[in-house]
């Protein structure tokens, strides 16, 4: 039955932007961060859902996600995605879960770090 589930599920890609929080362990000085996620759901709206909810698990404090789509139709848009990025998207897929593939923490002075 769970195989079944995944063919109903895609995987898209969000940014997620995050804010400070008092135990969120991000950098002294930085202001929040970016998170390039994984999310798995039958919509884009449950895999959004989904990613908010594991970031705020981690006390982290989601301020804004920005949708790309799914692989296909980031393909079809002209986007060129290796193959680490295709390994990570089909474990998210595989696991019914969120990955956060990047992290970039933001500072005041438009400084970043990853």
């Amino acid at each position: 039955m769970a195989e079944k589930r995944n063919k109903l599920q895609k995987v898209y890609t969000l940014l997620v932007q995050v804010g400070r929080t008092e135990n969120d362990g991000l950098p002294k000085g930085s202001t929040g961060a970016a998170l390039m996620c994984y999310s798995s759901g039958v919509s884009e709206a449950e895999a959004v859902r989904e990613a908010v909810a594991v970031i705020k698990q981690a006390e982290l404090s989601p301020l804004d996600v920005t949708g790309y789509g799914t692989i296909s139709e980031r393909e079809e848009g002209g986007a060129v995605i290796d193959d680490e990025e295709k390994d990570l998207m089909n474990r998210a897929l595989q696991e019914n879960s969120v990955i956060i593939a990047q992290m970039t923490t933001l500072y005041d002075k438009g400084e970043q770090r990853q």
